[in-house]
């Protein structure tokens, strides 16, 4: 009897423990069901989640409330299929601030990765501009004696005109009689050559030479005079020349009409070769260079290119776009590039030989600029850099990187997220409502084991 009062005492005392547990874990919501047939031990492996906003945890399948999507089984605390590592390694990469995903979740947050390298980027610097006539290429037909415009041979704008062809002739008596002169000059000669006087020989030399001024100075060639002396007549219409070739873009007389010394007939442009007028933004202004090549693109000519070289830099800023124009003279074969028409220039500047990765691999949050690194199979690290230009796609890594690191270029934010949820640093989200919200008056404030114990993944929508 004594025997079994001392196996009585401590299985009672068993039982009673038991019971007392028993009765805590139940206070405790372990073994009360809620509605769905499930215990809150079962909550941890059956919880449903999305794939793109993993903060959506449900207690039964559905869609997420955010983007529609079928939610997926929350599964973090049961190894993965696949997933080759062990608790202590996700411990320990925990601890390090490191996001460490299995392949199942890679997959599905659709992380890829690519090697950071160190390569030569040009930067681009995109702006518009307006064809204009090359000024150094413009004339002006004027008259350069008083007279009538008895032909023209040019009769519409556009026309295209040689400097060897006379594009008008003119009447002036002035002329007819200033040409009967030098006739009347070059027989005297001949009479006066024949003179015993020297004085009275040369004078004849003297008369033709003056006559001879006088029609050049009303615009006669030197071979026209020639072929003047050699017919031994006047020419009742005198021919004008333009001083160049190109194309008239504008006509001031009609034939017939009376002008006077130096009056405008037409204007004439060579667009063999136009300027394009670019506008540089003052922050990229410093970049520009003379002699640098500038790439011309038009609408009007799709994926066919014009290549020209920056000859001037005007030296004031436009203060209504804070602009700086800049003169890019550009031949223009065929004359397809036209005056006033808008294009769209690219000027590439050579940043140097830097590190370089895709601009989707940097998470900017306004005050920082992070990248993940996947340091070793499957764990991923934020780490800060520093960006330089970009192009095509690129970014350029002053710092924070080095060659043959392997940054992730899609799935960044899921992985950050990932960090967030885990209590994690990573980027930093204090711009976009991420801060501690002050407590409310009335409401008890927790405990540092409660913020500390409080987890994302516990959170029901």
């Amino acid at each position: 009897m004594p025997l079994n009062k001392k196996i009585a005492i401590p299985v009672v005392l068993l039982v009673i423990a038991a019971s007392v547990g028993a009765g805590l874990l139940y206070k405790n919501g372990w073994f009360r069901d809620d509605g769905g047939g499930h215990s809150k031990l079962e909550h941890k492996v059956q919880l449903w989640t999305c794939p793109m906003h993993p903060f959506i945890i449900k207690d039964k399948p559905g869609t997420c409330p955010i983007c529609g999507m079928e939610l997926i089984k929350k599964i973090e605390s049961t190894p993965a299929a696949g997933d080759t590592r062990t608790a202590e390694q996700q411990q320990h990469a925990d601890m390090l601030g490191h996001v460490s995903l299995s392949s199942t979740q890679r997959v599905m947050a659709n992380v890829a990765t690519v090697t950071a390298e160190r390569a030569v980027m040009n930067k681009e610097i995109n702006a518009v501009g307006i064809v204009q006539y090359d000024q150094s290429r413009q004339a002006k037909v004027t008259a350069w004696i008083a007279g009538r415009i008895d032909k023209l041979n040019i009769n519409t704008v556009g026309a295209y005109v040689s400097k060897d062809r006379p594009v008008a002739e003119l009447y002036s008596p002035d002329l007819l009689a200033t040409q009967q002169e030098y006739l009347l000059a070059v027989r005297s000669r001949e009479q006066l050559k024949s003179s015993p006087i020297p004085s009275i020989s040369q004078n004849g030399d003297g008369l033709v030479a003056s006559a001879k001024q006088r029609l050049m100075l009303f615009g006669v060639k030197e071979s026209q005079i020639a072929a003047l002396e050699k017919a031994g007549k006047p020419n009742i219409r005198l021919p004008i020349y333009t001083p160049q070739s190109g194309v008239v873009i504008e006509k001031l007389v009609q034939q017939g009409q009376y002008v006077n010394t130096g009056d405008v007939l037409f204007s004439i442009a060579d667009l063999s070769t136009v300027w394009v007028e670019i506008e540089i933004y003052e922050n990229e202004f410093s970049n520009i260079r003379l002699g640098q090549r500038v790439h011309i693109l038009s609408q009007s000519f799709p994926g066919r290119p014009f290549s020209g070289r920056i000859a001037f830099i005007y030296p004031f800023l436009d203060p209504k776009n804070r602009t700086v124009k800049a003169r890019v003279e550009m031949p223009n074969p065929g004359m397809k590039l036209k005056p006033d028409m808008f294009v769209n220039a690219i000027i590439r500047v050579p940043l140097g030989a830097a590190i370089v990765v895709p601009v989707s691999a940097v998470m900017d949050s306004g005050t920082r600029q992070t990248v993940w690194i996947e340091t070793s199979a499957g764990m991923f690290e934020a780490r800060d850099v520093q960006v330089g230009g970009q192009s095509d796609g690129k970014v350029q890594i002053l710092s924070g990187l080095k060659a043959g690191d392997k940054v992730a270029v899609s799935g960044g934010y899921l992985i950050d997220s990932e960090s967030q949820l885990k209590g994690g640093g990573g980027a930093d989200h204090s711009q976009h409502g991420g801060g501690a919200k002050p407590e409310g008056k009335g409401q008890p404030a927790e405990s540092p084991a409660e913020k500390n114990s409080l987890k994302m993944d516990d959170m029901k929508m």
